[in-house]
């Protein structure tokens, strides 16, 4: 069985032969920098400046995911990633009963503007890049970010950092969705028009393959998913009556780093070259920066295991190396101990230390694309390219994305894909060390644990915000806010007003809810 599975074709079903040659080269490639940027966005990549160190973090209270931000600042991260709890994700307060249990696990629990003050205090808004992973509430903490700013003194302009804000990805990968996906892409689409005209530099969506390869999607159906939601987002913002020119500059990527080294690497680069020639020829962007797909990149959390926790160092530095070679412009290294808890301070500073290993010790920044040209690598990324070319063309057949998700096709695609994974894994045919081979015992790792204060602490600093702070005023927001819903304005301004007045998460997403309505999403048979 071990046998059989080193010769496995990659986990897309790309084939693989056994001898490469000038015959799979293919086309002449071009220079790095130039269009379609298969060999990356900026003629000299790491040569003139690294990439974003940006470990997602966040835990408990805002009070101690704070701490965890200076420390790894301190340590030499280069960029902020803010992990929410569930309670959060979902639109709800962390005295809401639906958030028992759950605050501050998997995330800092944010409830107030309050405890955004308390999330970023000491941290200079002005100079430090900021990464929010928020979906259906985006808007309401992406104006908590800006209100911060505002308190700060930072002119908005000056704001660099990333909302993740793809909705698309939740009905198709991770459902953590609020409201029906009509509703929710006009609070995407109110989020990038707000962006393109007061925060130039700050990227309004980073629309997500990660969760969708997490949830069992091969690599090309993670590039072809991924691609087609981007293409949804600039559709909805082109009907909003923005310039592609005007907006597309801002759109980023969020990527997975997988196991198959070769395949991940082909795939970012595939990517790429996919998303120039979409934008160039299907929206006439003429802008360069339009062109160009930025991509932050997060090595695979599907892929570790409890099994043997250290060998997850190894799959860490494998997956941060092609995401590296396949010109990422921000990292985040997982760590060891994530198959069973959030990260604990020693193991996310090993993490941490991969990346700067790579950086500085490795070589891999002494020439941009230093594949460019194996034959090998350029018949697979052509391959990748063309076969999310495919799914990309069936899904224009179905009307879009939305109309592909509410018939469950991308949902349907993953479900097989994954299905397929597991059996080969079952069956030995695909190996993973520790798991169904070379099995052992390891000694137990210290783990963070997150316990019921958390909880407790966020409750009654909840309700003392609820008790001080000018109540009719925040009626008075929130119902403008639901007739802002109502009607066609942007929301961004009245989430704004309602956070300015310390409305909570769960309460400005409730108005919404009652304009909006909820998403149920069909069992999938």
């Amino acid at each position: 069985m071990i046998e059989a599975a080193m010769t496995k074709t990659t986990t897309s079903g790309v084939p693989v032969k056994p001898v490469y040659d000038e015959n799979d080269r293919g086309d002449p490639l071009e220079a790095c920098g130039e269009f379609p940027y298969t060999r990356g966005i900026h003629r000299g990549m790491y040569k003139s400046r690294l990439w974003t160190m940006r470990q997602f973090s966040g835990f408990a209270t805002p009070e101690e995911t704070n701490r965890r931000y200076h420390y790894l600042l301190a340590q030499g991260q280069t960029g902020l990633s803010v992990a929410f709890d569930l309670p959060t994700l979902m639109g709800y307060d962390a005295d809401s009963p639906m958030s028992e249990g759950e605050v501050g696990k998997c995330g800092a629990a944010i409830s107030s503007l309050e405890d955004m003050e308390i999330l970023l205090h000491g941290i200079p808004l002005g100079g430090v890049s900021i990464s929010m992973t928020i979906n259906s509430p985006a808007s309401v903490l992406w104006a908590m970010y800006l209100a911060v700013a505002e308190q700060q003194g930072v002119d908005w302009r000056d704001l660099s950092g990333t909302l993740q804000n793809d909705i698309l990805k939740e009905y198709i990968a991770q459902k953590e969705y609020i409201y029906p996906p009509r509703p929710s892409m006009r609070l995407v689409t109110d989020t990038i028009e707000f962006a393109a005209r007061h925060t130039p530099k700050f990227n309004p969506v980073s629309i997500s393959g990660y969760h969708i390869r997490e949830a069992g999607s091969t690599a090309v159906q993670e590039i072809a998913f991924t691609l087609r939601d981007g293409v949804e987002y600039v559709e909805w913002a082109l009907r909003r009556g923005l310039a592609v020119d005007e907006f597309a500059p801002r759109l980023s990527f969020f990527f997975n780093a997988h196991n198959d080294f070769f395949e991940e690497i082909a795939k970012f680069r595939a990517a790429r070259r996919l998303w120039a020639q979409l934008m160039r020829d299907r929206f006439g962007a003429k802008d360069e920066r339009s062109l160009k797909l930025r991509f932050h990149a997060q090595t695979a959390g599907c892929s570790l295991t409890w099994q043997q926790p250290y060998n997850n160092v190894a799959r860490t530095s494998l997956q941060a190396m092609a995401a590296v070679l396949g010109g990422c412009q921000s990292l985040h290294t997982n760590s060891l101990d994530e198959a069973y808890a959030l990260p604990g301070e020693h193991a996310v500073t090993i993490a941490l230390r991969t990346q700067q290993v790579l950086a500085y010790e490795s070589g891999v920044t002494a020439v941009p694309d230093p594949f460019g040209g194996s034959y090998f690598l350029e018949r697979m990324t052509a391959d990748s390219e063309d076969a999310a070319r495919d799914y990309i063309r069936r899904i224009d057949d179905m009307g879009g994305m939305i109309p592909a998700i509410e018939a469950s096709f991308p949902q349907r695609e993953i479900a097989a894909a994954s299905y397929a994974y597991q059996q080969e894994i079952e069956s030995g045919e695909k190996v993973i060390v520790g798991v169904n081979a070379y099995r052992s015992e390891d000694p137990p790792i210290e783990i963070l644990q997150i316990d019921r204060s958390a909880g407790e602490h966020q409750v009654r600093k909840l309700a003392a915000l609820r008790a001080r702070r000018d109540g009719p005023r925040v009626e008075r927001a929130l119902s403008a806010l639901k007739r802002g819903a109502e009607g066609a304005e942007n929301t961004m301004p009245l989430i704004l007003d309602a956070v300015r007045a310390y409305a909570t998460v769960g309460e400005i997403c409730d108005a919404l809810r009652q304009v909006f309505g909820s998403y149920t999403e069909a069992a999938l048979v």
